[in-house]
C-alpha cells in the first residue's frame, strides 16, 4: 500500500489515462444496467441522495465523471429551468449515450456537455454552486488530486457531493473482498478500473467540513457517499 503527496491511500494501481478512455468508450452503451447489476442497484441509490443533499433549483452545477448522465438528469430536474448542469467526461461516447437520454427527458436547455481530464478541469476557481462526483474518482490514478480539483472549482458556500469505492470494515470481509477483487482487476470491461480509494483527509485539509456521511452498497464492495461543504471567505 504506498501513500501519495496528499498523505491518502493508495490502495491499487490504476489503468492509465488512455486505456481508462478505452475501457469507458467500449461500455458506454451497457455501463448503466453493468453497474446497476454489479452493484445491486445502490449506485443509483447513491445518485439520489447526493442530488437531493447538495443540488437546488436555478444551481449552476458541474458532474465530474458524469458518465451517461445517470446523476446529472437528476441534477438536471431538480435545478429547474434557471439552472445549468454541465456534464463533464472524459469518454466522448458515454457523453454521447447521455446527451440522448438528456434529449429523451426534454432538459437539452438545462445541460452542456464537455470531454477532458478530471485532474486538470478547464474551469475557473469558484464555478460552481454545487459539484458531483459519482463513481468518478475510483479509476483515477490520483484520487487526492481529482477530489482538489473538485473542491477549487466549487464556489464557497457550496457543496460536493461524492461516492466512491471503499474497503468493507469487517477484516474477513476485506480479506475476501481484496482477493476477489484482485481477479477483477485484470478484466478492465468489468472493474471499469475501479478501486477503494479514500479522499477524505485532502478535503479537510483544504478547509473543507463535511455535513453528511453515509456507506451504502454491498458487503464486499461498499460504497461511500458523503456531502462536504466549502465554508465562505
Amino acid at each position: 500500500m504506498a501513500v501519495n503527496n496528499y498523505g491518502e491511500c493508495v490502495v491499487r494501481k490504476a489503468l492509465n489515462m488512455q486505456k481508462l478512455k478505452g475501457v469507458y468508450s467500449h461500455v458506454a452503451k451497457r455501463y448503466d444496467l453493468q453497474h446497476s447489476i454489479f452493484t445491486a442497484g445502490s449506485d443509483q441509490r447513491g445518485r439520489k441522495i447526493l442530488v437531493e443533499k447538495t443540488v437546488k433549483a436555478g444551481d449552476r452545477v458541474l458532474d465530474c465523471g458524469s458518465g451517461t448522465g445517470s446523476t446529472a438528469l437528476l441534477a438536471a430536474q431538480k435545478v429547474g429551468a434557471t439552472g445549468k448542469v454541465n456534464l463533464f467526461d472524459l469518454s466522448d461516447e458515454m457523453l454521447a449515450v447521455a446527451e440522448k437520454r438528456a434529449m429523451e427527458a426534454g432538459f437539452q436547455d438545462r445541460v452542456e456537455f464537455q470531454t477532458g481530464d478530471m485532474l486538470n478541469l478547464p474551469f475557473e476557481d469558484n464555478s460552481f454552486d454545487a459539484v458531483l462526483s459519482t463513481y468518478s474518482i475510483c479509476p483515477l490514478h490520483d484520487p487526492a488530486k481529482g477530489a482538489l480539483e473538485l473542491y477549487r472549482v466549487l464556489k464557497p458556500g457550496g457543496h460536493i457531493g461524492i461516492a466512491h469505492s471503499s474497503e468493507p470494515e469487517m477484516p474477513l470481509v476485506k480479506w475476501l473482498a481484496n482477493k476477489v477483487e484482485w481477479l477483477v482487476w485484470h478484466i478492465p470491461s468489468i472493474s471499469l478500473g475501479c478501486r477503494p480509494v479514500s479522499v477524505h483527509s485532502v478535503l479537510n485539509q483544504a478547509g473543507g467540513k463535511i455535513t453528511f456521511e453515509k456507506r451504502i452498497g454491498i458487503p464486499l464492495w461498499p460504497f461511500a457517499v458523503f456531502v462536504l461543504e466549502k465554508p465562505m471567505i
